[in-house]
């Protein structure tokens, strides 16, 4: 029998509705030489039968292992698949038809090491999580790792959308967070170890992210704790950029105070504020043509930067060494 070039590699804890949604659009891929491993991580609500109803349209594989953690489910699959090339999403994305086939052009163009792609919101998705899925991806909060330009070499793959090579893993280990910013501590020894990443463009996945403000703030919340231990584990590896959303909640703390002393320059930095995020939410008009995903992307963008502060503040203080 002949090997897959891809193997597919899905962690999943109590989701089996979004693996029914990644299942069916990998059924309709374009480039179909590839397996699909689905990693249940000690679900109560399991994903099984499931996975059985595509047993007859995917080379597909089921296992079921204890809970520990997306990143050591990542590895326990990589440790059984047989792709030349290992590919990982989160159980909520989707993927369009021609996401192998546009790897693939990718690839007969040169070789890779590892790569990365964007993260969109599909029209499908409700307008909060097309609203979460702007500010997620927006220069103008914390994304911008997922544009649109090609960058190559120090470019950080997410585990939403991640392809590495055979010899990647064998070199690096896979994972070694069990969750929180597993994926960038990762690409950031992929990186050292000498191999390239690159972002390709056209290898946009759907990533629905959460379906509510509450999840949504836990989820950024974990990035901000992530981010600080990826600075204790790698020193120099937290910029300027990553301490933003601390500042703007400093700076949103710091209005009353400010005001009681200098009415005006309260007033000033209140306005600053309204109007950064009047900004977001015209830019959020102008990409999805929707006066209410607009309006939902203030208080996705108030979620997004309060609650990454909040998880990297915490994180900070923890007195983990």
């Amino acid at each position: 029998m002949t090997s897959p070039k891809y193997s597919v590699i899905v962690p999943v804890y109590n989701r089996p509705q979004e693996v029914d949604e990644l299942l069916a659009s990998l059924v309709h891929q374009t480039y179909s030489n590839f397996e699909v491993l689905i990693i249940e991580d000690g679900s109560s609500i399991t994903s099984e039968k499931i996975c059985q109803q595509y047993s007859d349209k995917l080379s597909i594989r089921y296992f079921f292992k204890p809970n520990s953690g997306p990143g050591p489910s990542r590895n326990y699959g990589y440790e059984r698949a047989h792709g030349k090339y290992f590919v990982i999403f989160d159980s909520d994305c989707i993927l369009p038809k021609f996401y192998f086939e546009k790897i693939e052009n990718f690839l007969h163009q040169k070789y890779i090491d590892a790569w990365g792609g964007p993260d969109c919101a599909s029209a499908t998705f409700t307008p909060l999580q097309q609203a979460m899925g702007y500010t997620m991806s927006s220069f103008f909060t914390t994304g911008g790792i997922r544009g649109g330009k090609e960058i190559t070499g120090k470019f950080q793959p997410r585990s939403f959308n991640m392809g590495i090579s055979k010899e990647v893993y064998e070199t690096t280990g896979g994972f070694k967070f069990d969750r929180f910013a597993e994926d960038i501590e990762l690409s950031i020894r992929i990186r050292k170890a000498g191999f390239v990443s690159v972002l390709i463009p056209d290898a946009f996945v759907y990533h629905k992210r959460r379906s509510s403000l509450k999840q949504f703030f836990w989820q950024v919340y974990n990035f901000g704790r992530g981010r600080v231990q990826v600075g204790r584990a790698h020193p120099g590896e937290v910029k300027i950029s990553h301490w933003f959303p601390l500042i703007f909640l400093a700076g949103i703390l710091a209005i009353p105070f400010v005001a009681f002393f200098n009415q005006e320059l309260g007033l000033f930095m209140s306005w600053l504020y309204i109007l950064y995020l009047l900004f977001i939410a015209m830019d959020a008009f102008i990409k999805s043509r929707s006066i209410l995903i607009a309006f939902l992307s203030i208080p996705a963008a108030l979620i997004q930067l309060i609650g990454y502060a909040l998880g990297f503040l915490k994180e900070m203080f923890s007195g983990r060494s």
